[in-house]
């Protein structure tokens, strides 16, 4: 009788730690993840975000759609924000991307938002690179040495290391030249003065592409090229983290 009693209290034991594990898992996968919004540079894919690391995010991935002849970046903006589908997101910007979100955030609701290698002003950008922007001098450059690397793009974007290269390599052979020479004329006539609220920018002192002296930001990455959110992807992730979590 004992012998019955014990194996009938055992697999109570069994049936209840069953059920308490059950509403564990339950519980888990109830709990949503925070879902950040990221945006690449001109044209550029989600492959440079690779080795960003932001365990507990859902990251989702804007695609860039064609842009109408002579829309504006508020224009684009309003429409691109429409794969933007929850309320209160984190959104991360990249270069041109970063200059997106900041329109996007002006269209909707943003919890915080971080610039990598980006402006939150016209104010930030050289005022040389949108004489020859306004000049429409981008028109004449061959689609060809636009998707090209060689030992001056790979300096002027601070990709130094075989796998800097590649990525660049790659990231320029994919790029759509139709949405580049849109993405350059709308910036120089982007008028954005507004500061973005919620918003943290970072930036590096070796940035060739969007020179440094010219920016503000709330984190300097020393020795960082435009590429630095792909080779300093550990530093930058873990300002993102800490950010995010405050």
């Amino acid at each position: 009788m004992m012998k019955q009693v014990k194996v009938i209290f055992s697999v109570l034991l069994i049936l209840i730690s069953f059920s308490g594990f059950s509403q564990h898992l339950a519980d888990t996968a109830g709990k949503e993840q925070k879902t950040v919004y990221l945006f690449s540079g001109i044209g550029a894919d989600s492959s440079i975000f690779k080795n960003l690391k932001l365990p507990g995010y859902h990251k989702v991935y804007i695609t860039w759609i064609p842009a109408l002849p002579d829309e504006t970046l508020t224009d684009y903006a309003g429409r691109i924000k429409s794969q933007i589908t929850v309320e209160n997101p984190y959104l991360i910007g990249l270069s041109f991307g970063g200059i997106m979100a900041v329109e996007v955030s002006k269209q909707i609701h943003v919890k915080k938002m971080v610039l990598i290698s980006s402006v939150r002003t016209k104010d930030e950008l050289n005022k040389r690179q949108f004489f020859f922007i306004k000049l429409g001098l981008y028109r004449i450059i061959p689609s060809a040495l636009i998707k090209r690397t060689n030992f001056l793009t790979y300096r002027y974007f601070g990709a130094h290391s075989k796998s800097d290269k590649k990525a660049l390599t790659k990231l320029l052979k994919d790029t759509d030249v139709t949405f580049f020479r849109w993405a350059l004329k709308s910036i120089g006539y982007w008028h954005n003065k507004e500061v973005p609220e919620r918003t943290i920018q970072i930036h590096g002192t070796a940035d060739r592409v969007i020179a440094s002296r010219f920016v503000h930001p709330d984190y300097r990455i020393k020795g960082g090229g435009h590429l630095m959110v792909f080779n300093r992807a550990d530093t930058i992730s873990k300002i993102i983290r800490n950010y995010f979590r405050d």
